[in-house]
């Protein structure tokens, strides 16, 4: 953790942080499962809670498949839980199954204005999520922040996957700021994980995904309830 007032970039994740994690990926977990179980109920609900998912009161285990895996890592671990289907069959149906998941999604907050107000303070603004970055930048668009940002990346955006720390360094080559200077916002380890391996200057939780404080303390710098109370938090970051 650096003092206030170093912190000139923010690297958002999406899924249970930009996006309430609940509301908007419940129903596609259950669909996914669906897919990988060929339509067989009881393969369908051994699926979800062999990656994570109770499939009766929706509960989704910190750190699980479901709560941070990218598509490769989690049609691998449906095939390993039994789907027939092939991790390639799996990945071919499961992108772009997340991608139309934009358009039922919920924000935890108005996105548009919460990025347009940290963008007019002069931070540089972007997106690393274990989604594929197609999901990311419609997701961007459908909610109206995708002109204040300064770079996406999914986890096939050629940056590696989280907790790897090349989505912070790419950041940092896209908008010229040292690791130092930026804070890594996610809702699973998999994130802070990743901001503290790049260096970075802060690794900030929240509570709107499938974490909690018990799992994300020990790896956060701070925990929030959701990314309206980053500057409330942080009151003293300016960005040159």
């Amino acid at each position: 953790m650096v003092p206030n007032g170093t912190i000139n970039g923010i690297l958002f994740d999406k899924d249970g942080t930009l996006l309430d994690y609940a509301k908007s990926w419940l129903p596609v977990n259950r669909e996914l499962a669906r897919i990988a179980a060929e339509g067989d109920g009881e393969l369908a609900d051994r699926l979800l809670a062999a990656c994570g998912m109770d499939p009766v009161t929706g509960h989704v285990v910190p750190d699980s498949l479901l709560a941070a895996g990218n598509t490769t890592e989690i049609a691998e671990g449906l095939v390993r839980a039994g789907s027939p289907l092939s991790v390639a069959q799996l990945v071919e149906r499961l992108d772009p199954l997340f991608s139309s998941a934009a358009r039922s999604a919920v924000p935890v907050t108005d996105l548009a204005g919460f990025f347009r107000d940290l963008h007019g303070k002069g931070y540089k603004l972007g997106v690393a999520s274990s989604d594929n970055e197609r999901s990311i930048r419609e997701t961007a668009e459908r909610f109206g922040f995708a002109g204040y940002l300064h770079y996406i990346a999914g986890y096939d955006s050629g940056h590696g996957a989280k907790p790897e720390p090349g989505m912070v360094f790419g950041f940092c080559k896209a908008t010229g700021l040292a690791p130092e200077q930026v804070a890594v916002v996610g809702d699973n380890n998999h994130d802070l994980h990743m901001g503290r391996s790049a260096g970075a200057g802060l690794r900030v939780a929240v509570l709107t995904g499938t974490g909690s404080i018990a799992s994300l303390s020990e790896a956060a710098d701070h925990c929030l309830n959701d990314i309206t109370e980053l500057e409330s938090v942080l009151p003293r970051l300016q960005a040159v």
